[in-house]
């Protein structure tokens, strides 16, 4: 006979991988399991997922967990946290994606935020969503899919056409309709945050009909049930649907403002609570939606979000053929101070600069620069990112960040937490859980399930690991001032050269010079 349900699932799906942890009553982590998962890029700048291979991956993730032995009858609830933004269409009628999932790397839309980004639309988007206008966001991508595949709008204003996010397509696959979560649907850049519903205002400049989105749900649901994902049982409550980074948070203890944490992954995002206080917002991080627990009012969070960090290191490793954690070490091993930096703005700059038009450059670099100075350039454009959208969190809290909380794959590497300590002058807690995206999403599940209460999570021992800023003061100044240097450079703009003018004009065919962006 099995034993009575004790047991928490979290499915945590991300960009790379599938990741699932099993948690008892006490919170103990006692099951694990994972799944890869693949993107393409079909042009430059495009990154695409396929969906059925997302669902797929969760299926294999949650088999894995449970092949050693653990019993699926023990589970009382589920808890899932997504990767954000990416948005894909699908056809409500048979349930078939219509589309790829464009994912939140994808910069195909970049020239119709141009197109649409007038100073008014630009005001109104941020306003209303607390986002800037930027192709990360869902909303330029569920106009480009719209664009695609419903020209006139004709089956998505029927709602016979779905839009939605990777939560949305899971849920709809478990069987519950079109649904969302509030956290995920700040994502999207079509919410007005402040009320916590879709915008007709945003709807209409993004030309996106409201019968194509679906119902937004708290952070704790009501959600469908498992159905069809063996060996769980049909029937087992999903108690639970955070986005990755909001899980995180959460996982950290983040319940109230003071709180900030740096998750570490493909992309890096710094988040903290900021309460009732929007209005002081600084431009480099955006607001959202950390979570809603039951009938509670949603908890409102400032974030920044930088697009590349492990990717870039995998970039890198390709280019050399090496294995990431070859490069990385290589990176560690070469001395500081060799001048070269790597600004990885593949596909622009996201926090706190914004700017889409930025280009990726390595600089410094000269006739006998080493290989490892170049893979430690790599490794330092993570904590440098990191720490310039903690600079711009303590300008929105007006408040020093004294200690980071880290999470995310790359923060179990002691090394790069030192450095993240140094270059950023402040105390990095390390969480003993790397995917704490999971770890969050079962605190919640464990709560709705009544395993804990938030007083409970509050009090919980996380145990972190600290790193403390071990390089003299100068020195990081230094090295933040040559990276600032190195970013500025990244965001020149050529002057356009008017049409007519005789080059040859100009000594040796001079073109005009450049200017820094504002």
């Amino acid at each position: 006979m099995s034993a009575a349900p004790d047991l928490i699932l979290a499915v945590d799906q991300g960009t790379s991988s599938t990741k699932c942890l099993v948690l008892d009553r006490t919170g103990a982590v006692v099951g694990q399991g994972s799944a890869m998962l693949g993107e393409s890029c079909p042009r430059p700048g495009w990154v695409e997922q396929d969906p059925e291979a997302i669902w797929a991956s969760v299926a294999a993730a949650v088999a894995a967990t449970f092949a050693g032995g653990l019993d699926p009858a023990r589970v009382a609830g589920v808890g899932f946290s997504t990767q954000r933004e990416s948005m894909l269409l699908w056809d409500k009628a048979t349930g078939h994606a219509v589309s790829p999932l464009l994912s939140w790397q994808d910069q195909r839309t970049k020239a119709l935020a141009q197109d649409i980004g007038t100073p008014v639309v630009r005001e109104a988007v941020r306003r209303i969503s607390g986002l800037p206008l930027d192709p990360m966001f869902s909303a330029l991508k569920a106009r480009w899919l719209l664009d695609a595949h419903d020209p006139d709008r004709t089956r998505s204003t029927a709602g016979e056409l779905a839009l939605g996010t990777v939560d949305s397509w899971i849920l709809f696959r478990l069987g519950g309709g079109h649904v969302t979560e509030i956290g995920n649907a700040s994502r999207t850049q079509l919410l007005d945050t402040a009320a916590g519903t879709w915008s007709p205002e945003l709807c209409e400049i993004f030309g996106v009909p409201m019968a194509a989105l679906p119902q937004i749900l708290p952070s704790t649901g009501p959600f469908p049930a498992i159905r069809s994902l063996a060996p769980l049982r049909d029937g087992t409550p999903v108690l639970s649907v955070m986005g990755d980074s909001h899980a995180a948070l959460f996982g950290q203890g983040g319940f109230s403002p003071g709180t900030v944490k740096a998750t570490f992954g493909t992309g890096s995002s710094v988040m903290g609570l900021v309460g009732s206080n929007t209005d002081r917002l600084d431009p480099g991080t955006c607001l959202t939606v950390g979570w809603q627990i039951g009938g509670e009012a949603p908890a409102l969070a400032a974030e920044g979000n930088i697009r590349s960090a492990g990717a870039t290191l995998r970039w890198l490793a390709d280019l050399f053929g090496l294995s990431v954690d070859a490069l990385v070490t290589e990176g560690l091993d070469a001395p500081a101070g060799s001048g070269v930096h790597l600004v990885p703005a593949f596909n622009g700059l996201g926090a706190p600069y914004w700017d889409d038009e930025a280009e990726g450059v390595i600089t410094g670099f000269k006739l006998g620069t080493a290989r490892a100075a170049l893979a430690r350039a790599a490794v330092e454009s993570i904590p440098h990112q990191v720490a310039d959208v903690v600079a711009s969190v303590e300008r929105t809290t007006g408040a020093r960040v004294a200690s980071l909380f880290a999470d995310g794959g790359p923060s179990a590497n002691d090394r790069l937490m030192q450095m993240m300590a140094d270059l950023a002058g402040l105390t990095v807690l390390r969480a003993p859980v790397a995917g704490l995206s999971a770890l969050g999403v079962a605190h919640m599940a464990g709560l709705s399930a009544g395993f804990w209460d938030i007083a409970a999570l509050a009090a919980t021992d996380r145990r972190h690991v600290a790193f403390r800023p071990a390089a003299p003061e100068a020195g990081r100044l230094a090295a933040r001032t040559d990276w600032a240097r190195a970013v500025a450079r990244a965001r020149l703009r050529p002057v356009a050269v008017a049409a007519g003018i005789n080059q040859s004009a100009s000594p040796a065919g001079n073109v005009a010079p450049l200017r820094a962006a504002g």
